[in-house]
This record gives C-alpha cells, sequence and structure tokens, in this order.
C-alpha cells in the first residue's frame, strides 16, 4: 500500500505564517517601548522562517510517503530540527543587520527556541495528517475487501439451487409419464419456466413481489403435481404489494421451507398463506413437524437473512408460537443497491 502524499493548501501555509509573525510581535506591542520598525521585521522574520518550515517538512514527508512505518521518525525530526536551526540563525543574522541596535547574543536566543518551537509544531501537524491519510487509506481498502467479500458472497447466495428439487421434480416427470399423466406437458412447461426464472433472476439483485409470485406458481404446480392436495396456498397480496420489490426467489424459497421442515400429506395438508400486514409481506404456515427432516444445504432462513442485510441493510422478522410460524419481510418500495 502506498501512503498517500501530504497536500497542504498554499493559502493554509501563507495564512498561518503570517499568523505566526504576527503573534510573535505581541509581546512587543504590550511594552512601553514599541518599535514598530522592530515589530515588523521580527514578525516578517517568523512568518518567513515559518513558509519556509512548512515547504521543507512537507518535502521531507513526501520524499518518505512509499514508507509503511506512521509512527514519528526521530531521525527525520532531528534533522529538520537542525535545518530548522541553521536557517533560523540566517534569518537571524539577517535580522542583525536590518536592526543593528538590538543586542545579537539574547536575540539569537530567543528566535532560535522560537523556531524549534514552531519547527515542532509544523512537524507534529504533519505527521498526525500523515497518519491520519495512512488510517484513511487502509480504512477504505478494508471496506473494499470488506464489499468484495460481501458481493462474492451475495453472488454465491444468488446461485444456490437445491438439488434435491430438481431430483424430486425429475422423479415426478418419470412418473407422470409412466402413467400417461394428462399434465405431464403442464408439469415440463412450469418446470422450464422456473429454471429460466432461476438464470434470469441470477443477474438481478432486486425483482417485483409481481415477478415473485410467477416463480412461485411454478414452484408450487411442481410441488402439487408430486404432493396432490397436500399442499394449499392462499395469496392474499394487494395490487400495491406486487409493485414492491423483493430479492429473487426469497419468498419461493421460504415456501420451500415450508415444505422441507412440515408434515405434507393427504390427510394432513400443509396450508401456506401469504399477505401483507404493516409495511410487511408475511409467509405463514402451521407448524407440523417432520420426524426426520431433510438434509438442508444452507439454503433458508440464513440465506434469506444474508440477502436482506447485504442488499438493505435491514433484518427480516421471525415468529413461532409452536402452532403457527411467521416470516415478515420488509417492503421495498424503490430500489436501493449497496
Amino acid at each position: 500500500m502506498q501512503q498517500q502524499k501530504i497536500n497542504i493548501s498554499p493559502a493554509i501555509i501563507w495564512i498561518s505564517s503570517l499568523f505566526l509573525g504576527i503573534l510573535s510581535s505581541v509581546p512587543q506591542l504590550a511594552s512601553h517601548e514599541f518599535n514598530w520598525r522592530e515589530a515588523v521585521v521580527n514578525s516578517a522574520i517568523t512568518a518567513a522562517f515559518s513558509i519556509i518550515m512548512w515547504y521543507l517538512n512537507i518535502y521531507l514527508f513526501n520524499r518518505n510517503a512509499g514508507k509503511r512505518k506512521q509512527d514519528i521518525s526521530y531521525s527525520r525530526l532531528l534533522m529538520i530540527l537542525a535545518f530548522g536551526m541553521v536557517i533560523m540563525f540566517g534569518l537571524a543574522w539577517i535580522q542583525q543587520l536590518i536592526l543593528s541596535h538590538i543586542n545579537f547574543g539574547p536575540v539569537m536566543l530567543m528566535v532560535e527556541v522560537r523556531g524549534i518551537l514552531i519547527n515542532l509544531v509544523c512537524y507534529m501537524f504533519l505527521t498526525l495528517l500523515q497518519n491520519n491519510y495512512a488510517g484513511q487509506q487502509v480504512q477504505l481498502e478494508l471496506e473494499k475487501v470488506k464489499s468484495d467479500n460481501l458481493g462474492a458472497q451475495y453472488e454465491l447466495l444468488k446461485q444456490q439451487v437445491n438439488p434435491h428439487f430438481l431430483f424430486n421434480s425429475l422423479n415426478t416427470l418419470k412418473s407422470m409419464a409412466e402413467t400417461n399423466d394428462s399434465e405431464t406437458v403442464d408439469f415440463i412447461i412450469k418446470l422450464s419456466d422456473f429454471y429460466r426464472f432461476t438464470l434470469e433472476s441470477r443477474k438481478l439483485d432486486l425483482i417485483t413481489v409481481q415477478e415473485e409470485m410467477k416463480i412461485i406458481e411454478a414452484y408450487l404446480f411442481l410441488q402439487k403435481a408430486r404432493f396432490g392436495d397436500g399442499i394449499s396456498f392462499t395469496n392474499g397480496l394487494k395490487p400495491g404489494d406486487l409493485k414492491t420489490l423483493i430479492p429473487p426467489f426469497t419468498m419461493q424459497l421460504l415456501v420451500e421451507n415450508c415444505i422441507k421442515h412440515n408434515i405434507v400429506s393427504q390427510s394432513k395438508p400443509l396450508h401456506i398463506k401469504i399477505y401483507s400486514s404493516e409495511d410487511k409481506i408475511i409467509i405463514e404456515n402451521p407448524i407440523q413437524r417432520k420426524i426426520t427432516t431433510e438434509e438442508s444445504l444452507g439454503v433458508g432462513l440464513d440465506n434469506i437473512k444474508m440477502r436482506f442485510s447485504h442488499l438493505l441493510e435491514q433484518e427480516i422478522e421471525i415468529h413461532s408460537d409452536e402452532k403457527i410460524f411467521q416470516i415478515k419481510l420488509p417492503l421495498i418500495h424503490e430500489y436501493y443497491h449497496h
């Protein structure tokens, strides 16, 4: 990871330097023996030193921008302080040439201390700024990795199709063909439609609820060919609900889960209801637990939770009172994509 170079606005450099120059003359302004010429020269020397040290520090920081180390470099700090003392000595000598009546020794000591303080402020400010840049870059890279990882996970989620369903469907088709069932052709068409929906929906993050209901209708037709009157279905969605959006195969996976985890038989039919309430789509079924459950491939609630979390940053609601099992999905009225 290359460290971003520091870029400070020239306006900030010059304004802050002028401010420091004026600030350095405040003690003289409070003095009874104020000399405007000394104050102007003192301010100019301080401002000039500050500008030089700003650019020198920025140059040295950017020269080492490729290094990953973010801690304070004491060798670089000592080098900058040494440079600063030499530069301030030169500026103090210029000040002595302009104001020859001033005692050079005490003035020299005062300006050197001032120069060290200004140098330290510039260095520490740029160090903090550099570390902030580096931290932001690391955060951006982590977010990118996280986003790429979530994207890859989501693509896998969209591509999950239960092979048991295909196996059972083909077995049902075989039985229908052997008995010359009149609905064999319809079964093949619905099976074809279902897998066409599967392939088309993989490309999309969200589809309308109306399109999702077509997937459910095709799926339930295939299941009724297998279970007969062992499955009943009620669609209580309103026309407005059908125009809302949903991650593809969300409700189909939930209906599949109902069949997978509950008894489905002529003597004990499984009734599945889909309706809306309080801005949520509700998938509901009576709890008729199987003694032995089918092997799960992880396609179901975890899949749906991750898809809603990835796309919408919303959670689904699950309610069970040992008699009725409900899952509530938030209605999506507009397209979201994170």
